[in-house]
């Protein structure tokens, strides 16, 4: 079985808007095991609509259609299924009085327009889920095209999402005849490119394809750093779980610890808890990049018992009266000697065990004769050692640093300069085990 999926909006078509529903809904469909050989986008015209539906049903099974299911004038997916499957529209009055009690729970009234969301084709269902005001469409064809099926569900992502999970997919899963269990695991990664992971793994993706054991993709995600997502298939949940547990093992072995974690997890969330961990808190020195680690960090629930703060010494003279970094000589302002200062101090200011400092320049022009793109990064841990680091100035811990060159525009060199930063932190932390 093949399912297409059709985003429905002229605001897709313009720019305003990214389609990011279209990826998250054909990883979704991977993942159960259901093809998606096509994705379209539409702008809210009845007939363009009913031709790419039309186009689309001619060479798939399913049909997924994104968007278009609100109460305004141009919302017009209803319309447009209703004309495919050449049925009239009527109106549900059970989800009318599902919207009703949606607008009477924020102390408001219902406006009639609202009411059109309750339109149904004669022969569809409703889907099981309903998070919002939009009722989603379960709609078999008949006649030539009998065993066929078109799915509703609204351009909100969450709403969207919740109706694809719990409505849309066991449906495709029942009706595809899929009883096996397919599930994924992916593997974060930082500081390998695409090329060279599917080196060091190449002999291992080569037994899984004589196996059949389970299958390994590699997914670019651009500032978060490359996934290597493992998927197995198997009569049951324990049986897919022991694949992945044993695949993922392999794969770890082949590549290291460039691996910083799995599934959702994200650098920053990982670094937390290797801190925590170790029950140590960290404070942060940021330069050039203004608190975009300290943003990243707070975005984690319960970061508190670890983050003690954060200091954005942008100009020179902050560094030295708030860090006391550079005080003694010339010191450039973009160095390792400034970073490691700068970590030091932040741990002392700030009264944390771990520091990270940042100092580069971002562009597009060179700065005090450095060039843009050269960033220097600084770690600092009190009263640890190891890991051949050298001594903190102050003889209480171990300090290191790093230069990197990064060849982007100034955004870019700022977002990448932070998950290099708390890689190198995550590395040192590995290294204190």
């Amino acid at each position: 079985m093949n399912c297409e999926v059709v985003a429905v909006g002229t605001e897709l078509l313009l720019g305003q808007i990214v389609d990011t529903n279209s990826s998250w809904i054909g990883e979704q469909l991977a993942l159960v095991g259901i093809d998606s050989h096509h994705q379209t986008k539409v702008g809210d015209n009845l007939d363009r609509m009913v031709s790419v539906l039309d186009q689309a049903l001619g060479r798939s099974d399913a049909v997924i259609v994104c968007g278009g299911l609100g109460p305004t004038q141009d919302d017009i997916t209803r319309e447009a299924i209703a004309a495919v499957m050449g049925v009239e529209l009527a109106r549900d009055e059970e989800i009318i009085a599902k919207i009703e009690t949606m607008f009477g729970g924020r102390g408001r009234n219902m406006p009639e327009n609202n009411k059109r969301q309750a339109d149904v084709p004669v022969g569809a269902r409703v889907n099981p889920a309903m998070p919002g005001t939009a009722a989603g469409l379960i709609c078999p064809l008949s006649g030539a095209r009998e065993g066929k099926v078109i799915y509703a569900v609204p351009g909100v992502p969450w709403e969207m999402k919740e109706m694809v999970l719990e409505g849309v997919l066991p449906d495709l899963r029942e009706r595809a005849g899929i009883t096996a269990v397919i599930r994924s695991r992916v593997l974060r990664t930082w500081g390998q490119s695409e090329s060279g992971l599917a080196e060091q793994l190449d002999e291992e993706i080569r037994r899984l394809d004589e196996t059949g054991a389970a299958t390994i993709a590699f997914l670019a995600s651009g500032l978060e750093g490359l996934k290597v997502r493992i998927t197995a298939k198997a009569h049951s949940e324990a049986e897919a779980l022991a694949v992945l547990d044993d695949e993922e093992a392999r794969v770890r072995r082949l590549i290291g610890d460039i691996v910083f974690g799995t599934d959702d997890d994200t650098i920053e969330s990982v670094v937390l808890d290797l801190l925590r961990a170790r029950q140590m808190t960290l404070a942060l020195a940021e330069s050039f990049t203004g608190g975009l680690i300290s943003n990243r960090i707070v975005g984690n629930p319960g970061c508190s018992d670890v983050f003690r703060g954060g200091v954005v010494p942008y100009h020179r003279d902050l560094k030295q009266s708030l860090l006391g970094a550079g005080e003694i000589g010339d010191m450039s302002v973009v160095s390792e000697q400034m970073v490691i200062e700068m970590a030091e101090g932040a741990c002392r200011v700030l009264d944390a065990d771990a520091g990270l400092a940042l100092s580069g320049v971002a562009g597009p022009e060179p700065h005090e004769g450095i060039d843009a793109g050269v960033v220097c990064i600084g770690v600092h841990i009190r009263g640890r050692t190891g890991g051949g680091a050298s001594e903190g100035s102050a003889g209480n811990g171990f300090s290191e640093a790093t230069t990197i060159n990064l060849p982007f525009d100034r955004e870019r060199i700022r977002q990448f300069s932070c998950i290099m930063a708390l890689n190198m932190l995550r590395t040192r932390l590995l290294d204190l085990d």
